[in-house]
């Protein structure tokens, strides 16, 4: 884990700002894991070079501006964006039309899918943007409640593990499989809450 104790070093030297820009930096698609990028920020925040709350709002600030000027700049110049040598480098035409296969199999959903798949989450925007499926606000709102479970995730978990670095690395490794179990659990009390709405509301026009 030498990056993440390369970016502790950068962010506590130089705090918000630092972790703002890596935000865009992972943003813009380049090789930058957001995870371990957001887990360093918190990690600062443990240990007492930053808030840990305002490191939340400002990652959660960061990462949706990121996605969405990934997502404009695909919906502003469409196909033509294919052209630029740092977009061709991202998205390949073997890439895109895989993109394409995803978004035919699971809809818009593939936009609240992307949040949780490291590598393929600035493709998925960029072509949503270019292909013009989503509204850009039907696209922040996906986008918006994928980055409520992810974000602070990561943070709170750089947060707890500031103090304790065997922890954190191992916790780390875990981390997608786990952040999975969160969005299934997330999603299932979503849906059990739903149900029991609608059983009441049925009930009472009985």
């Amino acid at each position: 884990m030498d990056l993440l104790q390369h970016l502790i070093t950068i962010f506590a030297e130089n705090g918000y700002v630092a972790v703002f820009i890596a935000l865009m930096i992972c943003g813009a698609g380049l090789p930058l894991p957001e995870d371990i990028t957001l887990v360093a920020g918190g990690v600062i925040a443990g240990l007492g070079f930053a808030n840990v709350h305002a490191m939340f709002a400002l990652a959660m600030f960061g990462v949706l501006l990121g996605d969405s000027a990934i997502f404009l700049l695909g919906h502003h110049y469409g196909a033509r964006i294919l052209q630029w040598r740092f977009v061709a480098r991202v998205l390949t035409p073997s890439r895109y039309a895989k993109v394409q296969q995803k978004f035919e199999h699971y809809g818009n959903r593939m936009l609240f899918i992307a949040r949780f798949l490291p590598g393929m989450r600035t493709t998925v925007y960029l072509t949503a943007g270019m292909t013009h499926r989503v509204s850009f606000l039907r696209f922040l709102l996906l986008d918006s409640v994928a980055a409520l479970i992810s974000v602070p995730f990561w943070v709170y978990l750089g947060y707890f593990g500031a103090d304790n670095h065997e922890w954190l690395v191992k916790w780390i490794r875990r981390g997608q499989g786990s952040l999975w179990a969160l969005v299934g659990i997330l999603v299932l009390t979503m849906l059990v809450l739903w149900w029991r709405h609608r059983r009441r509301t049925r009930c009472g026009q009985d």
